[in-house]
């Protein structure tokens, strides 16, 4: 017998890693078959499973099962190799399970298992199909760097624990459609080489794709996730559809090479530095709100009721390819309000504005990004006044694109442009008009009044005529 720096004590045989019976000197695959039944009939339901290292053939396993009534209880199989089908289908493991760093040669089912412990297949490498479908582990489970070469089903799973897939590679068609996920959920840097399916996906803590990678198209909708979806950094070869609902959205830097399609209710969403090259489409329901879009680089960005109030648009590289409809936008105060530059008493009327030109006044704050320009927000409201689809928010855009265009214009321009504001609000104010113009009657109808009695009181008298006798 020989310790190897895997940790246990190995096989007498040549070259073999598994882990040696206690005094018969080798693992379970080298053992002659008096002392293989020895072992197997001590085994019972409960017992604990030792296959460390060890080359594990069907018939073995299948053995081993049988001999535990498919309920084992502490199963240890890190570094084993499976040369022939691995079928634990139905298996209970009454105990922690670790599959670390095994290789699987051909089909791994774990159809229907149940792991009342933990569950461990850190770097475990599935050269075929790997299914635990309607698989459930009470623990945590840990698929941390494994490599599945053909499709991995995760469907109808139910992990009552954390669940973590960070940076495994999953090169065949992926799905956890109906899983269940009762903590956080961590796919960081996971590689998707086909299709990815989580429709239906159930996720009540963190659901954590920053980083991931996905050849093709991903389906996150209708998926739900309560605390947190997280894509920062991602990338998608081909379609993406996501929704959420009460929870906040992360697509920082996200990369989108086909359509996206979001959906949210009750949700947040931030898309900072975003690059969607195929049409995108976002849309709310109840509260449903955007925070950022600075830096979002998208030919095509359809968003639908989704409040914007709080959200910036100067930074969006290519602003005349957003379209809005039914968004809610800031809204400037309304009534006299005093400053302390000239002139010291404004009246607001009130309309719709975008979150930048509250930057620009001082009533938010800039943030991270550097404050917008007077010329600048012109431009923006210039270009998004034919982006809305309300004739209301786009008379508002137009009026505070001619605002701005009078506080940066010459003196000239500015006295002209400042007259058109006081007399009708640049002619998108006819309320204005319509004062001025009462006004300017009741000064007429005043003068005429005051010019009539005036010529009344200086007219000479006229003399009585007395009657004849």
């Amino acid at each position: 017998m020989r310790t190897l720096d895997v940790g246990w004590v190995t096989c007498a045989f040549p070259d073999c890693a598994g882990v040696a019976q206690r005094s018969r000197g080798r693992c379970l695959a080298h053992l002659d078959s008096g002392g293989l039944d020895e072992v197997i009939g001590a085994l019972r339901p409960g017992s604990a499973v030792d296959l460390r290292g060890t080359l594990v053939e069907d018939a073995l396993l299948e053995r081993i099962l049988a001999a535990t009534g498919r309920r084992p209880g502490r199963a240890r199989f890190d570094r084993a190799v499976f040369s022939g089908p691995a079928l634990f289908n139905g298996v209970v493991f009454l105990a922690d399970a670790t599959f670390d760093r095994s290789v699987f040669h051909h089909l791994a089912s774990f159809l229907g298992t149940r792991f009342d412990g933990n569950a461990s297949f850190r770097e475990a490498r599935f050269a075929r199909e790997l299914s635990l479908h309607q698989v459930a582990v009470g623990g945590h489970a840990a698929f941390d760097r494994m490599t599945v070469g053909s499709d991995a089903l995760f469907s109808s799973a139910a992990f009552d624990r954390t669940a973590s897939f960070e940076s495994a590679d999953l090169q065949g068609f992926t799905t956890f459609d109906d899983a269940r996920f009762g903590r956080d959920a961590a796919f960081r840097g996971c590689r998707f080489g086909r299709a990815a399916s989580f429709r239906r996906t159930g996720f009540a803590g963190r659901a954590g794709f920053e980083a991931a990678r996905f050849a093709a198209a991903a389906y996150l909708a209708p998926a739900a996730a309560r605390r947190h979806l997280a894509l920062t950094d991602a990338q998608v070869g081909a379609r993406l559809v996501l929704s959420a609902e009460g929870c906040p959205v992360d697509l920082r830097r996200l990369s989108v090479a086909g359509p996206l399609t979001v959906r949210l209710r009750n949700a947040q969403a931030a898309l900072d530095g975003a690059s969607l090259r195929g049409p995108a489409a976002l849309t709310g329901q109840g509260s449903s709100r955007v925070t950022s879009l600075s830096g979002v680089d998208a030919a095509s960005l359809h968003l639908s009721g989704v409040d914007l109030s709080t959200c910036r648009l100067a930074d969006v590289r290519r602003p005349e390819g957003l379209r809005l409809t039914g968004c809610t936008f800031a809204r400037t105060p309304h009534g006299v309000r005093f400053a302390w530059r000239w002139p010291p008493l404004r009246w607001w009327s009130p309309r719709q504005a975008l979150a930048d030109e509250h930057v620009w006044r001082g009533w938010a704050q800039a943030g991270d990004g550097p404050p917008p320009t007077p010329h600048g927000l012109a431009v923006l409201y210039s270009r998004l006044r034919t982006a809305v689809d309300d004739q209301s928010t786009a008379a508002d855009f137009h009026f505070a694109a001619l605002e701005m265009r009078r506080i940066t214009s010459g003196p000239a321009r500015r006295w002209l442009l400042g007259l058109a504001w006081a007399l009708g609000g640049y002619g998108l104010r006819m309320g204005r008009a319509l004062v001025w113009s009462a006004v300017v009657t009741a000064l007429v109808a005043a003068g005429l009044l005051a010019s009539s009695a005036s010529h009344a009181a200086h007219r000479a008298p006229v003399p009585a005529v007395r009657p004849s006798r």
